[in-house]
């Protein structure tokens, strides 16, 4: 049998609507940024190989995201996984795996869970709206046999400082720490291809 690993995607999300549309209007647009994009996220299943099966469900409104429609599409994910599932949460989807799990027990067993690049309720600096973490984490510290952090000192995305938070709340969690990997948008992640299969 083939070990799952799903990975949550990240997305925006914002307080009100009209906060929405303002991101919407001054959100610059290039060649770039609609071409079809790669990445380490569709490229994790050929580098894992065949004892893995990477599912990459495409969670609601990524744009402007709510935690009560990622928690519905979740719950239904949730019966389609084996026990000992390796969850991996990129930027938003790295916070709604930490909130989740900190407020709700799953019965499947989880073996590892990553989190890159996870914003941590700065609100000041990156609004993550309803995805707030009103709970400790132990919840997640509980379910998870090992949970792993990822972070890069020029994310623009995620400021560095959210790091710390995810460390003083899951003091046994592996950390690493890069200095130019930004948002962990490139093709390559060698690094979490070696911590997932070494677990």
């Amino acid at each position: 049998m083939r070990i799952q690993v799903l990975i949550i995607h990240g997305g925006s999300a914002f307080d009100s609507y009209e906060a929405y549309l303002t991101a919407l209007t001054e959100k610059e647009i290039t060649l770039d940024r609609i071409r079809t994009q790669g990445g380490w996220k569709n490229t994790l299943q050929a580098r894992l190989g065949e004892d893995y099966e990477v599912l990459q469900p495409r969670m609601p409104n990524g744009q402007n995201a709510k935690y009560a429609e990622w928690k519905i599409w979740f719950e239904k994910i949730l019966p389609l996984l084996d026990d000992e599932v390796i969850l991996v949460g990129h930027s938003l989807g790295g916070i709604f795996l930490a909130k989740y799990l900190s407020e709700h027990e799953i019965e499947k067993r989880i073996a590892g869970a990553f989190l890159v690049a996870a914003p941590f309720n700065t609100l000041t600096i990156h609004p993550v709206a309803d995805f707030n973490l009103t709970t400790d984490l132990s919840g997640l510290a509980r379910q998870c046999e090992k949970i792993f952090l990822y972070q890069s000192e020029d994310d623009t995305s995620v400021p560095f400082s959210n790091l710390a938070s995810y460390t003083q709340s899951l003091p046994d969690a592996t950390v690493r720490v890069f200095e130019d990997r930004g948002h962990f948008l490139a093709e390559d992640f060698p690094e979490l291809i070696k911590d997932i299969t070494t677990l």
